[in-house]
């Protein structure tokens, strides 16, 4: 008989810390399950974050992988402080400065430009992201000293105020809520620029990610506990917490039978939309329902309760 324990479904939300990467997060949660005893497993994030940013990192375990990809077209929330009268090439403090301004906005010009961005908005990503050119990450194209040409993309900011704290002439801490695509680094220099002076990124946090917050967040500390016996499953959030935004869509157990072998449910008295289908309390698949019809968007391979 194995010891191994069974591969965990669902969502761990890693408060991520500065310097560690995205890919570096995964790797961590895939060596803290493997010397935790547990089966292999399939792992991914939704939604990278840079090394020097830090906070909410969606990290989908097992079945929860499969919704990942709506994850990075939810929307964001950030905390970013700009420091203004130097901007680097990359935008943050990792860069070399290319630009200094004596200038320094008051309060009342940062609050009167703020509505100049929010709503949809164009803005052209920084020269070091991992959008690629001709083939190639800008990243690596700025570093070798290459000249990067972006082009504009729209973005839609939702929400963009002053964070509540201390404030003084050299910088300012603001809260945006962003659509997928949006860079806050391009958001701080645009903002810097249109106040006439220039500016870059010192700090930035993202506190909600999708439907999870940061005080769902869990500590890389708190994660490394896993590999010494810690129960997985207090950390653990389900597979459907990543659909809080979804209704539920309750299914008797032959509907659940035939979802399960990709057949079309029929004569439903629901409104059209996506619903997250349940068996009692298994999350069976995504589907999408239209004039009546339900066809399934994406199933899940989740034993039963009663199994």
């Amino acid at each position: 008989m194995s010891d191994t324990k069974p591969a965990p479904h669902g969502w761990i939300i890693l408060d991520k810390p500065r310097e560690l990467g995205s890919t570096q997060a995964v790797g961590a949660v895939k060596r803290n399950l493997r010397e935790g005893g547990y089966a292999k497993t399939k792992v991914g994030h939704g939604g990278t974050l840079d090394p020097l940013a830090e906070g909410v990192l969606p990290i989908a375990l097992g079945e929860a992988t499969k919704l990942a990809g709506r994850m990075l077209d939810a929307s964001k929330i950030y905390d970013f402080t700009v420091k203004f009268g130097v901007e680097t090439d990359t935008l943050d403090t990792e860069g070399e400065v290319i630009e200094r301004s004596d200038v320094r906005p008051g309060l009342p010009q940062i609050e009167a430009v703020l509505p100049q961005f929010t709503g949809p908005i164009e803005q052209v990503p920084p020269a070091y992201s991992a959008l690629k050119v001709d083939g190639k990450r800008a990243y690596d194209l700025a570093r070798a000293g290459e000249e990067v040409s972006l082009k504009t993309r729209v973005v839609t900011i939702h929400s963009l105020t002053i964070a509540d704290g201390p404030h003084d002439r050299d910088e300012i801490t603001l809260t945006a809520h962003v659509s997928k695509g949006t860079y806050i680094r391009s958001l701080a220099r645009d903002i810097a620029r249109a106040l006439g002076t220039c500016g870059h990124v010192t700090y930035l946090r993202r506190t909600k990610a999708g439907p999870f917050l940061q005080e769902q967040a869990i500590s890389l500390d708190k994660l490394n506990e896993v590999s010494n016996g810690a129960a997985l499953e207090d950390l653990l959030l389900p597979l459907e917490a990543g659909l809080d935004d979804i209704p539920a869509l309750n299914l008797t157990q032959t509907d659940a039978q035939a979802v399960r072998q990709g057949r079309v449910l029929s004569g439903m008295p629901q409104s059209s939309g996506l619903y997250c289908a349940m068996l009692d309390s298994v999350p069976v698949a995504l589907m999408e329902i239209s004039d009546g019809t339900a066809k399934v968007v994406r199933g899940f391979n989740l034993p039963d309760v009663a199994e």
